[in-house]
This record gives structure tokens, sequence and C-alpha cells, in this order.
């Protein structure tokens, strides 16, 4: 019988990461799962007032700032409050996400906006300014995309647009940094049970998202938590690039 690893990881203990989009959903889930493993933990969200709870509720370090991924200047001055207070950086978990599904017809293109700075140009900025300290410490980016980011679904072009443009980005950026000892993943989730969807303005968009969700054994926030720290506890050798992760019912 397989043994299940033990929470605390020895090859993790006391390293550094930082989860962006941390106030809920599977950044929270992913903090308090690091910081369960050993990890000293830095989150960043721009609802700073969640970040209290989860602080209380984390067994180790944590570090609340906040974090406006749609802001450069924000992200850099997170990720240098970050170095400052741990002495370095060794995993950058980029959650931060925002879907806001509809027809690409009558669209308030305001949306399409929100959704390109945060899903995709926010993850781009948290890249570039944490690369140099992961560079030093050949640490690991994770990057929580979507399901979406390979195919995309009538009412989700934008979403799926920013998630194609992620998964493109990610490539590009292992095949830059892998020969300089720093590991990048992608992870793409189906259906998951978190607030997500609640972003959706649109009410026909909200409501089939719902029912869709409610058709399935839709995936846990720890669940994906999971996938993170199995990457993470890979030896230095390996490099896990992708996981394609989906409830078992979920058929597309």
């Amino acid at each position: 019988m397989a043994s299940i690893p033990p929470k605390t990881d020895p090859d993790l203990q006391g390293k550094v990461a930082l989860v962006t989009g941390a106030s809920s959903g599977i950044g929270r889930a992913t903090a308090l799962a690091l910081s369960e493993a050993g990890l000293r933990v830095a989150v960043g969200a721009r609802r700073t007032d969640r970040l209290t709870s989860l602080e209380e509720s984390a067994p180790g370090e944590v570090l609340s700032l906040p974090l406006d991924v749609t802001s450069y200047d924000s992200v850099a001055r997170a990720i240098s409050e970050v170095v400052e207070r741990f002495g370095r950086l060794d995993a950058l978990i980029n959650n931060a996400g925002l879907m806001q599904s509809g027809m690409i017809l009558g669209a308030d293109v305001r949306e399409w906006e929100r959704m390109v700075d945060t899903n995709l140009l926010g993850s781009m900025y948290a890249v570039h300014a944490a690369l140099p300290h992961l560079i030093e410490t050949k640490g690991h980016i994770v990057q929580v995309s979507s399901t979406s980011g390979r195919i995309a679904s009538l009412g989700s072009g934008v979403y799926a647009a920013t998630k194609f443009g992620v998964s493109a980005f990610t490539e590009s950026l292992r095949q830059e940094v892998t020969t300089r000892g720093v590991r990048v993943t992608l992870i793409e989730p189906g259906f998951v049970a978190t607030e997500l969807t609640s972003h959706i303005t649109d009410a026909t968009m909200r409501q089939a998202a719902s029912e869709i969700a409610g058709s399935m054994r839709t995936l846990e926030a720890a669940d994906i938590a999971e996938a993170v720290l199995y990457a993470l506890r890979q030896p230095d050798h390996v490099s896990v690039n992708s996981i394609l992760i989906r409830p078992t019912d979920q058929v597309r």
C-alpha cells in the first residue's frame, strides 16, 4: 500500500512562496496547504480583509499583502516586501483570476479589459517581477489556468482567450528559464467549487454555469492545492510541466 505523504515536507520546510488571489477559493486552499507543508507563505489579494482569517487558520508563518495584479507597481511592491521579510522567494503561485462570461455581440468591452488585465497581464506582471529572485533560488512558478485554456466554448470567448494566452506565455517562459534551474508548471482545472462564477454579470451565463456545476461532482479547491504541492514536491531533476485536472463527471 502506498504511503500517504506527510503534511510537513522536509524538502519544502522553510521555503518561501507567494500566492496571488489568495482571498478565496483555490488561492486560499493552496496557501493553507503550503503552510501545512512547512513553507513560509505570503498571500496577496485586493480583498485584504479576507486574508486575516487565512492568517489565523494557517499553522505556519503567513505574510498578508495588498495586491492588485492589474497594477505592475502593486505586484513589484508586494514581491519586494516578500523578499525583505523572508530574504528569498522560492515559489510563485499565480492564481489570481476573473471570469466574466458572455456573448461577444453586445458585450461590455470593459469586462474584456478586466479579464485581460487580471488573467493574462496580471500573470505576466507577477512573473516578470518575481523572476530575478526565482532564478537566484532556482525556484518554481506555478500558473493556475483552466481547461478553457485548451477548449473554448460558447459564451467564454474572451475568458478562454486569456487562458490560451497564459498557456502560450507559460510554455515560452519554461523554455527560457528551465536551463537556469527554474521549473514552470501549468495547472488547468476543470469545474471547481469556488466563487469564480459569481463574477459573471450576464444572468443567463451565470445560470448556465450554475446548472453545469450542479450536474456534476465538482472539484474542491483543496484538490487543486494538492496538485500544486505535487508539482512542488518533485526532486530538482523532475519538472512537472502541465497538470490537467477535471472532475470525473466533466466531459469537455
